[in-house]
């Protein structure tokens, strides 16, 4: 099976394309949540099912164990703030 590619690069490199393509993502994601919660929906709620559909497509793209290796290094990015986002001070 395919390793699942760095969000930050596929192949070693990211195409200006894919940039443009995985910016439009988070675009659209990022206002289907803001309406979610503006409709009451619970942030933990959509996080969980966030995750849940993002792993299910990892694994029915890449497999399991790809999966799963993407998964082991989350703590490590997760830790060294890599989905840290500054806050915007005015």
């Amino acid at each position: 099976m395919s390793n699942v590619p760095e969000p930050h690069r596929l192949d070693g490199e990211t195409s200006e394309a894919m940039e443009d393509e995985r910016y439009a993502a988070l675009a659209y994601l990022d206002e289907a949540w803001n309406e979610a919660v503006y409709d009451g929906l619970d942030e933990d709620c959509l996080a969980q099912a966030a995750l849940f559909t993002a792993i299910r497509s990892l694994v029915a793209t890449y497999g399991e164990e790809a999966a799963a290796r993407f998964a082991e290094r989350l703590s490590e990015r997760i830790r060294s703030g890599e989905y840290t986002v500054p806050l915007n001070r005015q």
